[in-house]
């Protein structure tokens, strides 16, 4: 019970591990972490006694960067194919005291491609279920919080864990599924949609995107991050000094002005500004710095592209330039950070300045 099961993106094991590291200190909890090199998970145990769940009491899902979901296990084991229900129930009942969930969570490795493997988690999820409900495991209760967590890393070999419903990704492993309309000029739309769906509450997207906003897209072409603003309703400036996808500025949405992104400034403030340009990411921090201090927009997402070899502690300098900045500059604001699927070697931010 002392143990934390990560999810992340493939290559960033050692990243996940030494933020839930430095965030266990913080909480004053003392753990190491076990990657498994290019498979996108991590084991954080924790080396102080204390029970992994009081860790997850401590620290949130959402301000965590570079982990996308997590799970605390309870047990893991043999899974013999005679009977493989039953070799859950018996780890289960090897670990009395776990509470009772509402429903259960069948998960298999992210780039797994095996077939038979995907095939079968899908059909064993409801046989293994109906096994839960009947020996009390799973309870029909929609205020219960608890979900257990079941992931198959093969057809002989199970890891049991349990998660809760305000601590965790509303997303299977933090992957939504999002489809790429024809209509959209590049597939970077994909991030800004997966960046809104992870840090703006569905329930508010329209206090933070409706209404007829204006905006601005810094490094826009061909257009996708501002076919997506256009989606919202919003009149945008697209930055950018190559050419900007045609049917999107049919739309009449879209002033296309040929200029540097890191340089343009608006005459006056908009609503929004992202970037998706890729340079370095102390570039980039300071040049949204200089947008929040002087007021120009009251919500940005923007991309950080980070190095290779010292990414962690490149986002920990950029995170900390940004602040103390703004702080000088009197600005207050949210700021979150997430390493999204459809990332690959940047993070994606969000700010909202609060005055």
């Amino acid at each position: 019970m002392s143990q934390i099961f990560l999810f992340c993106r493939a290559g960033f094991e050692t990243e996940a591990g030494r933020e839930l590291t430095d965030a266990a200190a913080e909480a004053g909890h003392y753990g190491y972490f076990q990657p498994e090199s290019g498979q996108g998970r991590v084991s954080f145990i924790l080396a102080d006694g204390a029970d992994a769940g009081e860790l997850m009491a401590k620290v949130l899902l959402e301000k965590l960067v570079f982990t996308r979901d997590w799970f605390q296990v309870l047990d893991e084991g043999a899974l013999p194919a005679d009977d493989r229900v039953l070799a859950v129930l018996e780890l289960l009942r090897e670990n009395p005291g776990i509470p009772q969930a509402a429903r259960v969570e069948v998960r298999v490795p992210e780039d797994s491609s095996d077939r038979d493997l995907n095939n079968f988690s899908r059909k064993w999820a409801s046989p293994l279920s109906r096994a839960l409900r009947e020996t009390g495991f799973l309870v029909d209760d929609d205020a219960n919080p608890w979900r257990l967590e079941i992931f198959l890393p093969s057809f002989e070999r199970v890891v049991i864990g349990l998660s809760h419903r305000d601590n965790r990704s509303p997303y299977l492993s933090g992957i939504p599924r999002l489809r790429l309309p024809a209509s959209a000029p590049s597939r970077s739309a994909l991030k800004l949609e997966e960046a809104w769906k992870v840090f703006i509450p569905e329930a508010q997207w329209l206090d933070y995107l409706g209404g007829a906003k204006k905006a601005v897209d810094l490094g826009a072409a061909p257009g996708g991050w501002t076919w997506q603003l256009v989606r919202q309703g919003m009149l945008v400036t697209a930055v950018d000094n190559g050419p900007i996808d045609e049917e999107l500025m049919a739309s009449g949405h879209v002033e296309h002005v040929r200029a540097d992104g890191y340089l343009w400034r608006p005459h006056r403030a908009v609503d929004w500004m992202v970037c998706d340009i890729v340079d370095k990411p102390r570039r980039t921090t300071d040049m949204v710095v200089g947008w929040l201090s002087q007021r120009l927009c009251r919500f940005t997402v923007f991309n950080l592209k980070l190095p290779m070899k010292k990414r962690y502690d490149e986002w920990l300098t950029c995170r900390e330039r940004m602040l103390e900045a703004l702080d000088e500059a009197g600005i207050h604001v949210r700021l979150r950070a997430r390493h999204l699927y459809h990332d690959r070697e940047e993070i994606t931010c969000f700010i909202e300045r609060m005055n």
